[in-house]
């Protein structure tokens, strides 16, 4: 025959503290999985959007050295000067 022993309260308290203990970490890492799918998402964006700039810097200097040669652009001024 099984024996059953009751618990005392301050046991079933600390079993019930330690249970919903573990019911936040569950959802804090859920959480916490959940921002970093999302940042990862964010870095992929940021690295594609990176790739188009390159692409686009390369084009933009191709066609200035091909209309103007080798030399240095001054933004502030507008100026390009040939070397």
């Amino acid at each position: 025959m099984e024996q059953v022993i009751k618990l005392t309260e301050q046991e079933i308290q600390q079993l019930t503290q330690l249970q919903s203990q573990q019911d936040e970490f569950a959802i804090k890492f859920g959480q916490l999985e959940y921002q970093l799918q999302t940042l990862e998402l964010q870095k992929e964006n940021l690295i594609e959007q990176l790739e188009q700039y390159k692409t686009s810097e390369v084009q933009i200097a191709n066609q200035l050295n091909e209309k103007y040669g080798d030399g240095v652009i001054n933004l502030q001024e507008g100026t390009f000067s040939k070397q």
